[in-house]
């Protein structure tokens, strides 16, 4: 056994180290430099900054950002950086160059009511001397921060530092799926396909070996973002973010908080405050989502494969077995493809009468049961020229009118995704986003669907040549104008439509309708399963990603000798009494529908009607929490800290609140009959299954068989505990 877990620890480390590449030929953390500046105070607004001893922002007392005593805020880097992508999976590889810390500050010069402007200069270890222009602007509770160097031509990187206390929580990120603490760690600020696998061994280290970096790393993120959040444990602190779309960097090693990004210019932005106005500060630059439609909140959104009559029976089991069903997810309205990962779809958006004929009854006979109908698009397009019942090749239409990504040469740029290439529309250029739009609205219209998932849009190649700008400036954009696509089409097919995506960059919530957490293996692991979207959804929603959710039973399986990963009755049962307490409750058949559990399965269908019922009880609840994310941003899901401050700080979460009133501790574990649970201090809790109470401030050891998680409800909101007792 030992031997065993050396070896695969061995796996770990020639994975992340040699194959990864993030991080290779990174120094340890760059010193804090020096500050040279002349002593003075300056009123901005309700900041004050002073250089008096070193660089300082307060406000109302509370430090905004502080440098520590004649430390460098700012730096710059000449690190050769390079990119390397293969079927979504973006990875990076720093190599080793100077950090220019020397850091000289003319006198600050007040230019308004709350704004001024210095200059100065960051000088490199070898001598150059690069001259840089601050401008300093008080925005209400933020420190907008902007800052252009000049004449450095080797510059590859332009930061900001500050310090870090001993016992500050850090966080942010965006949707982090390992861990919610950053402390002392380096990740990239770059969105990339998660990867498959992200540490499980060996897994991880075969993919990666096999297929050009696909086990993706620990930081491997949809949605990344450029977020960092400091807190004691009073719940008080700064956020740090920035509103450029640049790939970059965060940094907590040594003691201090760095935030990079690629180029000579930076745009900071800083809040200081309890957990609740940095929040609000955050979130009125992501944008704030507004709440789900309505009929979300009345069941399950079933996913079902396979055609009419496949989906009619389906439905019928399901109906039968009296399971509330808000949805039919049919993905493969567009017809379905075998490939080397499995069942995959045709990526030219139109129906296929053929795969669902009498498509327009199923509708019908649905609408009558109060069922929606959603499906799926992405911004790829495949040529169809195996497929026989094609009405309209968009693959060739788009090449033919230039609205498909390039290569540096000009031709188009096919990435291969598994045994099949396709091509991204250029949503850089206005005719191409214009033209999709369009072949998008007429083929939802036509079929008539009342939402979709919008898949992809994380894996924009860094060396494509796009219509406008280039492809390192729009790689993390990409997702944005994606999610601002969908949002503009189901604006103008008008209705209550469900959108939802993947992949995001930091201004995306405020153009989605919802999010889902992406492609986690069908299984337990912390790594890349149950575990590590529990955490992905609490990191993303302290980002501003307030409605996320993930597949009920994961995405991934895997049966390629020597791994054979397949999702079992237990695991999915588990992952859908998680998804009744998260703002979707959503069934994926996987990518290999066969080799999976169902949660329309005989042996299974009992959890997914009582899951359903739970997630449909809980909709007025819900209801609530949406309009606070709207107004304020605050998340649905929640750590535990969010709401009790003095609470531990895991660094991957076994309990969650949903809301200020529901403490859920999922199983995450097979076998797991009975659960350890900390209850905070500050209130009691009643254990929603048998209404017994208990005090907050300890652990406690409740039964969690299967159906009955660990869920606790404040004692001050019988109403929300007597809706779960009406379901048990």
């Amino acid at each position: 056994m030992r031997r065993r877990e050396a070896v695969l620890g061995l796996m770990g480390v020639l994975a992340a180290v040699g194959l990864l590449g993030y991080g290779r030929g990174v120094t340890a953390p760059p010193g804090p430099g020096s500050l040279e500046a002349s002593a003075e105070t300056v009123t901005l607004g309700a900041l004050t900054v002073t250089t008096q001893g070193g660089w300082r922002v307060t406000r109302a007392g509370q430090e905004v950002w502080s440098a520590g005593p004649g430390a460098a805020f700012l730096y710059a880097t000449d690190r050769p950086v390079t990119y390397t992508e293969a079927r979504g999976m973006v990875r990076v590889r720093e190599g080793r160059g100077q950090v220019c810390a020397a850091q000289r500050l003319s006198a600050l010069r007040v230019t308004g009511p709350a704004q001024a402007q210095g200059t100065g200069t960051l000088t490199c270890p070898d001598g150059p001397t690069l001259p840089y222009t601050l401008l300093l602007c008080a925005e209400g509770e933020v420190l907008d921060v902007r800052v252009v160097v000049t004449g450095g031509a080797r510059l590859t990187g332009l930061g900001a530092a500050g310090t870090l206390a001993l016992r500050t929580r850090v966080t942010g990120g965006g949707e982090q799926f390992s861990t919610l603490n950053l402390r002392g760690r380096r990740l990239p600020v770059l969105v990339s396909e998660q990867g498959v696998g992200r540490g499980q061994q060996p897994l991880t280290w075969l993919a990666n070996l096999t297929n050009n970096g696909a086990g993706g790393a620990w930081h491997s993120s949809y949605a990344p973002m450029p977020h960092l959040r400091l807190l004691d444990d009073q719940g008080s602190g700064q956020s740090i973010w920035s509103l450029d779309t640049l790939p970059g960097a965060l940094d907590t090693r040594g003691g201090r908080w760095r935030l990079e990004m690629t180029g000579a210019s930076l745009h900071l932005r800083l809040a200081a405050g309890n957990i609740r106005t940095l929040t609000r500060a955050l979130t009125a630059d992501t944008g704030r989502m507004a709440p789900l439609p309505a009929w979300t909140g009345q069941g399950a959104l079933l996913g079902v494969q396979g055609g009419t009559a496949r989906v009619r029976e389906v439905y019928a089991r399901v109906k039968a077995a009296g399971v509330p069903v808000a949805g039919l997810w049919l993905q493969d309205w567009v017809g379905r493809r075998t490939t080397s990962f499995g069942q995959q779809l045709w990526w030219n958006w139109e129906l296929d009468a053929a795969h669902y004929p009498g498509w327009a009854e199923l509708r019908r006979d649905l609408a009558a049961d109060g069922v929606r109908v959603l499906g799926y698009v992405n911004p790829f397009l495949t040529d169809t020229g195996e497929k026989s019942n094609v009405r309209r090749h968009l693959y060739r239409e788009a090449a033919e009118r230039g609205f498909l990504l390039k290569q540096a040469d000009g031709s188009v740029y096919d990435q291969l995704n598994t045994s099949f290439s396709a091509a991204l529309v250029d949503l850089s250029s206005p005719q191409a986003y214009a033209w999709f739009k369009a072949v998008l609205r007429d083929a939802i219209a036509e079929a008539g669907l009342d939402g979709w998932m919008a898949d992809f849009g994380e894996s924009l190649p860094l060396d494509a040549r796009p219509a406008r700008g280039t492809a390192t400036a729009l790689h993390n954009a990409y997702p944005v104008l994606w999610a601002r696509l969908n949002r503009e089409l189901a604006a103008e097919l008008g209705g209550d439509k469900l959108v939802f995506h993947r992949s995001a960059f930091t201004t995306s919530p405020g153009q989605a309708g919802a999010f889902w957490a992406g492609d986690q293996l069908v299984n337990w692991g912390a790594d890349d399963g149950l575990r590590s979207a529990l955490t992905g959804l609490l990191s993303g929603g302290l980002s501003g990603m307030t409605l996320n959710h993930a597949d009920a039973g994961g995405y991934t399986t895997v049966t390629q000798v020597p791994i054979n990963i397949r999702r079992s009755p237990e695991v999915l049962a588990r992952w859908l009494e998680f998804s009744a307490f998260t703002p979707l409750l959503r069934t994926h058949e996987g990518n290999r529908p066969a080799d999976n559990a169902q949660a329309y399965d005989p042996a299974t269908l009992p959890a997914l009607a009582r899951a359903a019922r739970l997630y449909a009880a809980l909709a007025p609840y819900r209801a609530g929490l949406m309009a606070g994310a709207q107004r304020d941003g605050t998340p649905l899901m929640r750590p535990v800290w969010f709401e009790f401050p003095a609470e531990p700080f895991e660094a991957q979460p076994t309990s969650y609140l949903l809301g200020p009133d529901l403490l859920v501790a999922p199983a995450l574990r097979p076998g797991q009959n009975e659960t350890r649970v900390r209850l905070p201090a500050g209130s009691r809790w009643v254990h929603a299954w048998t209404g017994q109470v208990f005090a907050g401030g300890q652990m406690v050891r409740v039964p969690s068989p299967l159906g009955q998680p660990a869920v606790f409800v404040r004692e001050d909101n019988p109403a929300l505990l007597a809706t779960l007792r009406a379901v048990n």
